[in-house]
């Protein structure tokens, strides 16, 4: 049995190491993509590598990754500003941007949180994967960021290339970018990804068939946010809230919005955080 068992490890070994060494060139040359992924992969190797690396950070959805300028920012108060927004998730992917952030990068002095309606729900699906593809093998962090949600099973954090499987945008990309490297401009600065879009009525047609929406406020979401609010504190890292503009239509549209501002204005009373409301 114990021959048996050393001819088995002996057969293995070489696939093992062929599929690891496979799944580090893909992840490494996929991670280089500025196109990919909605363009997330460069914010990401920032916040890994320690090159974020700024005084001042911006935290949020969609909302703060289209509508807050670091450039900008950086350029009028004379410091360092990094848009660390991500789009299409609520605070528990922002968290772990934040945890690795402070990891692998110096402490800023000042995060800009950006707040909306979504920003305490938690989502079933794991909105945009591909994103965390070239990151996630063996990497503790990551997988307890997103393992609860619909999207990955367990053995694709453990087993090399087994997240890949289907993932064929995710190959063309990797092919790409062997065969066409100029190809791949860069298109985010600083994180921030500015865009001149004009209204296209989707929010119209939603109203014809739906008249209201009630966020559901995720309890799991309002404690991670309040230790992270306590996380900074200790730090003496200071935060401002910023409630991003919204059309007024959008605002009536979400029933609970009242209650949702107000636990955001019970947080900025209880730890003296000034909230800056875009209405």
């Amino acid at each position: 049995m114990k021959k048996f068992i050393i001819q088995i490890l002996v057969f293995l070994l070489p696939i093992v190491l062929l599929a690891y060494f496979a799944d580090v060139f893909i992840s490494n040359t996929l991670k280089k993509s500025n196109s990919h992924a909605q363009k997330e992969y460069s914010t990401w190797n920032n916040i890994i590598d320690g090159t974020v690396n700024s005084d001042i950070v911006i935290y949020g959805n969609s909302r703060a990754w289209l509508q807050i300028n670091p450039t900008m920012i950086g350029d009028s108060l004379k410091t360092s500003a990094y848009n660390l927004g991500i789009d299409g998730h609520n605070f528990w992917l922002e968290y772990l941007r934040h945890t690795l952030l402070l990891k692998n990068n110096t402490k800023p002095k000042l995060i800009i949180q950006s707040l909306d309606n979504f920003t305490l729900e938690k989502k079933k699906e794991l909105y945009n994967p591909d994103q965390f593809l070239p990151y996630m093998l063996w990497d503790s962090e990551i997988r307890e960021a997103t393992k609860d949600y619909e999207g990955y099973d367990a053995m694709d954090y453990k087993i090399p290339l087994l997240r890949y499987y289907g993932k064929l945008d995710a190959f063309k990309t990797v092919l790409r970018l062997i065969l066409k490297p100029e190809s791949n401009t860069t298109e985010r600065i600083r994180g921030y990804k500015s865009a001149d879009l004009a209204w296209d009525g989707t929010f119209d047609k939603l109203l014809k068939v739906k008249k209201s929406h009630t966020a559901k406020l995720d309890s799991a979401s309002i404690v991670l946010f309040e230790r992270y609010l306590n996380e900074c504190k200790s730090k003496n890292i200071k935060i401002v809230f910023v409630v991003a503009p919204q059309y007024i239509a959008g605002q009536k549209f979400i029933i609970n919005r009242s209650e949702i501002m107000s636990i955001y204005s019970d947080f900025s009373e209880k730890y003296n955080i000034p909230i800056l409301r875009l209405l």
